[in-house]
């Protein structure tokens, strides 16, 4: 027999809310099995939950996650879903290389424009405290 999860186990196991759950069924990304009013959900559920979310945590957008998903099970399948995924993971690290690069520069501008003040409030008898007081 097929174990089956509730959704109290999941939200539990995942660190997720209920609401979370349901609104990436209502997305189409889970199907649970219904007994009455009980959503259980097949082990198929719960990896495509973790799926789901390692690929949030990647910064992947819920189109994306599912069309990477989707893949598994059709033409041209797992070598597809992987090619798919490797050219997603390329484009993904190249956005945070280019956030990581215009943070970089953001940081050495509030540098420079700090150090100008602190000379300024030097010049003009001032002093500076980490409150701004």
């Amino acid at each position: 027999m097929q174990r089956l999860y509730t959704i109290t186990q999941l939200t539990q196991e995942f660190d997720i809310t209920t609401r979370t759950l349901r609104f990436y069924e209502a997305q189409g990304l889970l199907s649970p099995q219904r007994r009455g009013r009980q959503r259980l959900y097949r082990p198929a559920d719960r990896t495509r939950l973790k799926l789901i979310l390692r690929g949030k945590r990647l910064g992947f957008s819920l189109a994306e996650i599912s069309e990477m998903i989707e893949m598994y099970g059709k033409a041209p399948g797992e070598a597809g879903q992987l090619r798919l995924l490797m050219q997603r993971i390329s484009n993904r690290r190249a956005e945070l290389m280019e956030k990581q690069r215009d943070i970089e520069l953001t940081l050495a501008e509030l540098d420079e424009v700090e150090a100008g003040a602190k000379a300024r409030m030097e010049a003009i008898g001032g002093s500076f405290d980490k409150e701004g007081a």
